[in-house]
């Protein structure tokens, strides 16, 4: 089907282009658009686009996919009226939109479904064939095959955001080079662009308040993730987008949306220009028809409203005074573009009514189709219970799911969720074909369509993501301990008495030896000599290791005695770190487990009285479930364990736990503490005799002293990072 543009505009056109031939001055003329058809030969589909004269270069192009959208922008190229629509309905094209600013052109092209798309400049035409066999990919931009055939891995050059018009928040992004396209589309509140194979540069990576530009826009916010950048527009109010991209450079307008068809007025309450009515008794026919002329509305009043109303209104908001006298009235109303139908809300009802039974009772008599969808992520038995869950028809639906051909017996089963939604209608079916992973569904041609839209949205590759813990132990010992053994020995009768052997000499020191080594008796303490060792605190061992002692051993030959002293001190420092690594990669919101330790056994009664062995795992183990966010972000619930043996007891070996279990969110690529455990031990020890050991200077041959301190220290790191999807984990 072909539409042309109005007659006496193509008449004038053809007069300019006479007139400029006629000149000599065609090669400055503007260039316009004079008509856009639409053709489907075999499974080929084509646009066409002709022109008063050849295009130079191909338009920049960029495509959305909810809704499924094409935009051609021709630059110094008119549309010939401010704008047009153009009805094709045909195939997967629905109809191609005209919008003319300043001299720009842009021809947007309405699809049923997102798929890829050539272009092609034949004489005075440009020709848009869409390819068939071939849709966009999920969450990527459709790509121009002819123009842009080739990635691009540079990164993104700028990002620029300005007041332009009224209100209007401009969104600039200087991309690496033309190829780039992106995707744009609404998800809720916010606007979201998607750059493929583009990367950020790091003074990119940040988040802009806006909000003091006066604009809808409020933040802009720029991640990369994985290969593409991830850009997030958050607006507020009601507002409306436009895009155009031209050579290296997109332009994103986010403008207020001054009208909103859902009120008689815009803005907050009532806002309708105010207005005094002053009736006794009128007819309320006649009330609606002055409300109608002073509003300029198109007022359709239904045969059912009749009655009179008196009524006194000064300066009043005209959709405020319609609203009290259709509520005193019990009507209600419809507004259709500037027409409003006024009639009882109990008529509404009744219309509103029927319409949908009617609706419904189309679809029931409409002839079913079966279509086969082929799935390449989801599981086609997963997504078969929710197409037909819910319900509340008449019929039954049928979900099956087996392992071989379609319609093969196998595993099946009815599911009849009350209250839950139900996407096909009470006559459609769904069979799930495991080993195919094929899905057949049978329903009328408008619900087809939409399952094909949310297998489309549902059926996309999981991102996967990287997560790595470290936990970190370090130890940290100091010890040391002071003692003394001060005593006197008596060894007259190991030497014969008074008249026995004496020993000649002087009295002697010895170091580090005892006075049997000295003398060749028993010695300091020796079993044969009259010993009174009254001090006897020494150091304490530190680590396994005995103290370093010095002795002094004082004797005298001529009374046959002798006094010791022995002095002991030892001293010990010690550190230590143990850092622990274990790393795993999962899915998206997919739980995943890495452990690695040993498992020690240990008897346990039974019943019947006897024993039996059992084992109780002493590992370092890491579980995590990731969910990563829109913006870019993990959301990481985990819990890490590291176990270790213990001290021996008479009761079995003990396991020495540290645990951490918690709920963290943190964006790509960082690292954060998800806690730690610090513990520190002073302890001091000093052993003394009563009295003596109090004593200035001299009181240290009298006590013994010990300190400790142990430092402790468990700190547990995290860091995920998504993977991108050519990313080669080594």
């Amino acid at each position: 089907m072909t539409i042309k543009m109005p007659a006496p505009w193509a008449i004038f056109k053809a007069l300019l282009v006479v007139g400029w031939a006629w000149t000599g001055f065609s090669a400055s003329a503007q260039n316009s658009i004079v008509s856009v058809s639409g053709s489907v030969r075999g499974d080929v589909e084509t646009v066409r686009i002709e022109f008063v004269e050849p295009l130079d270069a191909l338009p920049a192009a960029f495509v959305t996919q909810s809704p499924a959208r094409i935009a051609l922008d021709f630059a110094g190229v008119t549309g010939g009226e401010a704008r047009s629509v153009v009805e094709i309905n045909q195939a997967n094209v629905q109809s191609a939109t005209l919008v003319q600013a300043d001299e720009r052109s842009r021809v947007v092209l309405s699809l049923k479904r997102a798929a890829s798309y050539a272009m092609q400049i034949e004489g005075r035409a440009l020709l848009v064939t869409l390819d068939p066999s071939t849709s966009a990919l999920p969450g990527e931009a459709a790509q121009n095959r002819m123009v842009a055939s080739r990635r691009s891995n540079a990164g993104l050059g700028a990002i620029d955001f300005r007041r332009t018009g009224e209100g209007v928040g401009r969104v600039r992004l200087v991309l690496p080079s033309s190829r780039v396209t992106a995707d744009i589309k609404q998800v809720g509140s916010t606007l979201v662009v998607d750059l493929s194979n583009v990367t950020l540069p790091e003074r990119l990576r940040r988040r802009l308040d806006v909000s003091d530009f006066g604009t809808p826009v409020q933040t802009v916010t720029t991640t990369e993730l994985g290969d593409r950048v991830h850009m997030v527009i958050a607006p507020q109010g009601e507002w409306e987008h436009t895009a155009y991209q031209t050579e290296s450079e997109l332009v994103i307008d986010i403008k207020p949306l001054k009208l909103d068809p859902r009120k008689l007025t815009q803005g907050a309450g009532y806002n309708g220009q105010k207005l005094s009515l002053n009736f006794q008794s009128i007819d309320v026919r006649q009330v609606l028809q002055v409300i109608a002329d002073f509003t300029g509305f198109n007022v359709v009043t239904s045969d059912s409203v009749t009655g009179s109303v008196t009524l006194r209104l000064q300066e009043v908001p005209w959709d405020q005074a319609l609203d009290i006298i259709l509520q005193s009235k019990g009507l209600g109303v419809r507004k259709t573009g500037n027409v409003l139908w006024i009639a009882p809300k109990e008529e509404i009802a009744t219309k509103e009514k029927l319409e949908l039974e009617s609706k419904l009772s189309s679809e029931n008599l409409e002839p079913l189709r079966t279509q086969s969808f082929q799935l390449n992520y989801a599981k086609a038995a997963d997504i078969a219970p929710q197409l037909t869950a819910g319900g509340g028809g008449s019929s039954a639906p049928v979900v099956s799911a087996s392992s071989g051909a379609a319609g093969a017996g196998g595993g099946s089963g009815a599911t009849t969720g009350v209250g839950s939604a139900r996407i096909l209608s009470a006559r459609g079916s769904a069979i799930a074909e495991v080993r195919t992973n094929q899905l057949f569904v049978t329903d009328i041609p408008s619900k087809l369509e939409q399952v094909a839209q949310l297998i489309a949205k549902v059926d996309i590759a999981v991102r996967q993501i990287v997560i790595e813990a470290r936990i970190v132990e370090a130890d940290d010992s100091f010890g040391k301990s002071l003692g003394v053994k001060l005593g006197g020995a008596d060894v007259r009768a190991s030497n014969g008495g008074d008249g026995g052997y004496q020993v000649s000499g002087e009295n002697r020191v010895a170091f580090g030896t005892s006075y049997s080594n000295a003398v060749g008796a028993s010695g300091f303490g020796g079993t044969n000599d009259v010993t009174s060792n009254f001090v006897n605190l020494p150091a304490i061992g530190q680590n396994g290791y005995n103290p370093a002692s010095f002795a002094v051993t004082l004797f005298s030959a001529a009374s046959n005695r002798m006094m010791g002293l022995e002095i002991s001190a030892i001293e010990s420092d010690g550190k230590g770190k143990v850092v622990s690594s274990p790393r795993v990669i999962t899915a998206d919101q997919a739980k995943a487990v890495i452990e690695q330790g040993v498992e020690i056994p240990y008897q346990i009664a039974t019943s019947s009285g006897a024993t039996s062995i059992a084992f109780r795992k002493a590992t370092l183990r890491l579980d995590v479930t990731p969910q990563i966010t829109p913006d870019g972000n993990v959301n990481l619930d985990l819990e890490v364990n590291k176990d270790s043996l213990g001290v021996t007891t008479p009761g079995g070996i003990a396991i020495n736990t540290k645990r951490v279990k918690t709920q963290v969110l943190v964006e790509n690529g960082g690292t954060v503490v998800i806690g730690g455990i610090f513990t520190q031990e002073e302890q001091e020890d000093q052993t003394k005799v009563p009295l003596l050991g109090d004593l200035p200077f001299v009181g240290v041959l009298f006590k013994s002293t010990t300190r400790s301190s142990k430092k402790k220290e468990m700190l547990v790191f995290i860091t995920p990072k998504l993977v991108s999807e050519r990313a080669m984990v080594r």
